[in-house]
């Protein structure tokens, strides 16, 4: 038999052609994540091609040719034969997912009532006017969703830090509304994911376009103008790795640099000031395994105070010009009084239950559940480390306001993470044992110690009970399907006078509150009063029979709900 070297072919002078070498194939796991980016930008296009086609054709082809490049993409992403073309073949997907972002927000730049309200701070901060504390109710109206308070109110002030406001005024030129907030969010959105693409590894970087253009949801968001979605794109690259901050007791380049990224964050929007303990913590445990205590304390300061300076810079004009409504401004979502909302535990006592006497406990138990969370982190950060930053939002569960883009928004941190803070990073971090948790027992006490207080008053808030009984006594018709006046019976079973304001709910959420025509502002406790309520547009229309309508109550002193299925049927 020949050798491999006889085998090789010979050319007419003698001479031995050497054999290529064989491309190196994908892995056949990057060939499905690239699929899988590439099938996420289906979802949501249609409904945009849909919009474009009637009266914005060049954007309908825009996405038609987006169309095309998804299929195309599907084809090459299961053919290609080398890992380096597979790597292209994720810089198309990538720059297609781009081009589906642009579209959506050539025909959605509405924005929602956080863009209406960012575009008004940077036009107050351009005039030289007060940011905070102003309420600007004339925003509001024509579909911009209202933020309605335990109060009887609604809330009509800027209630975020300033960065986003500051991005925002040089774009003022570009229209009135809430436009110059969505290119602002848009382009944030659009640049962090760019970049958690260029930083993490080459298999792994379709996740990041699947993560944070796919599915649609984080590009709604965009296009809604949230100020979270800048927070978003400046947490990316200070996640990536996050592990190595400080490795060798130096920060280097980019440790100043993620550090500025991170205090930019928290001057952005409130949801970073959640991330940072944790990162912190984490970086701590991490170079005090490596370095010991001392010198991982120094790093960790040093990187906390460039982190501080950066926050504090980008909020310096506020904090001399108007520091008290500065500080109850960017401290507003804990205590401006919302009322309860979200898919958390609060449906509990929004959907299943006629209400509670006790939702302050829902916001308590939130706290409780980070701090303890934190706790844990700190005590088992070998374990829970790769988790840094999902815990966080772990809190919003429990809280009063805990809608699901608390958790959405941020979840391309979370393959941040995942990819580039394995748990290999953590295996000599540093974790306190005192000698009461040497035994893997203990340590389960006390585990279920630092959660307990939050689970209680959880459980607390949503066995409340309603401290309001109300049945409807009369109903005056502006129509035979719309209600003009409704008339109520309200006793208070409590122990404590209460200031109701009422309100009738077809669906989740909240809707306007309803005037009181006619009925006490404060009802005694053991009492007993009719109100005459007015719908809020002068009529309320009745709707779809079998919609279950809910008539509520809250009060603010204390946070309270009662409510009451009612039955309105149509006189026709």
């Amino acid at each position: 038999m020949q050798s491999a070297a006889e085998q090789q072919k010979v050319t007419p002078l003698g001479w031995t052609r050497p054999s290529r070498a064989v491309p190196e194939p994908p892995a056949q796991w990057h060939r499905v994540l690239t699929l899988l980016a590439d099938v996420s930008l289906f979802i949501g296009t249609r409904a945009i091609w849909t919009q474009a086609a009637s009266h914005r054709p060049v954007v309908a082809a825009a996405i038609s040719l987006c169309y095309a490049s998804i299929l195309v993409c599907g084809v090459l992403a299961l053919v290609v034969r080398r890992a380096r073309s597979l790597a292209r073949l994720d810089l198309w997907v990538l720059v297609t997912a781009i081009a589906l972002t642009l579209c959506g927000w050539a025909m959605d730049h509405g924005g929602s009532d956080e863009a209406i309200l960012t575009t008004q701070a940077a036009r107050e901060l351009v005039a030289g006017h007060a940011v905070y504390g102003r309420p600007w109710p004339w925003l509001f109206g024509h579909g911009v969703a209202l933020t309605p308070t335990v109060t009887g109110g609604y809330d009509f002030t800027y209630g975020y830090p300033p960065l986003v406001p500051l991005l925002t005024a040089p774009l003022l030129w570009l229209g009135h509304g809430a436009l110059p907030a969505t290119v602002v969010s848009t382009a944030a959105l659009l640049a962090g994911t760019v970049a958690l693409w260029r930083m993490l590894p080459t298999p792994w970087r379709s996740a990041a376009t699947m993560a944070c253009l796919g599915f649609g949801f984080l590009p709604s968001y965009g296009r809604l103008g949230y100020p979270a979605i800048v927070a978003l794109a400046l947490l990316m690259p200070v996640v990536v790795r996050w592990p190595r901050i400080g490795r060798g007791g130096r920060l280097g380049a980019a440790g100043p640099a993620r550090a500025a990224c991170l205090g930019a964050a928290c001057a952005a929007q409130q949801l970073p000031w959640l991330l940072a303990p944790f990162l912190l913590a984490g970086v701590y445990a991490v170079r005090r395994g490596e370095l010991g205590g001392w010198a991982a304390g120094l790093v960790v300061a040093r990187f906390a105070g460039a982190t501080g300076l950066v926050w504090l810079l980008v909020n310096t004009y506020f904090v001399v010009s108007e520091p008290g409504a500065w500080v109850r401004g960017i401290a507003l979502p804990l205590t401006q009084g919302a009322v309860i909302h979200g898919q958390g535990l609060v449906g509990v006592s929004l959907y299943f239950t006629d209400g509670s006497d006790r939702l302050d406990w829902y916001a308590h138990a939130s706290m409780l559940l980070a701090a303890g969370l934190l706790a844990l982190f700190v005590l088992f950060v070998r374990r829970l480390g790769p988790a840094a930053t999902v815990l966080p939002w772990c809190a919003f569960f429990l809280a009063t306001r805990s809608q699901d883009g608390y958790y959405l928004m941020m979840t391309p941190l979370w393959l941040a993470d995942a990819v580039t803070a394995p748990a290999a990073e953590f295996a000599t971090a540093w974790q306190p044992r005192p000698r009461m948790l040497s035994r893997r027992p203990a340590r389960i006490a006390a585990a279920a110690l630092l959660l307990a207080p939050a689970l209680a008053s959880a459980a607390w808030a949503a066995t409340g009970t309603p401290p309001l009984a109300m049945r409807v006594v009369s109903v005056s018709r502006a129509a035979p399907t719309a209600v003009a006046r409704l008339g109520i019976e309200v006793t208070n079973a409590g122990a404590v006078a209460l200031a109701p304001h009422f309100t009738l709910t077809t669906g989740q959420g909240m809707s306007r509150y309803w005037t009181v025509v006619r009925g006490p502002v404060v009802l005694p406790a053991r009492a007993t009063a009719r109100y005459e309520l007015r719908p809020p547009a002068g009529r309320f229309t009745l709707p779809r029979p079998g919609l279950r309508v809910r008539l509520r109550a809250f009060t603010a002193v204390p946070q309270t709900l009662s409510s009451a299925d009612v039955r309105l049927r149509s006189s026709g």
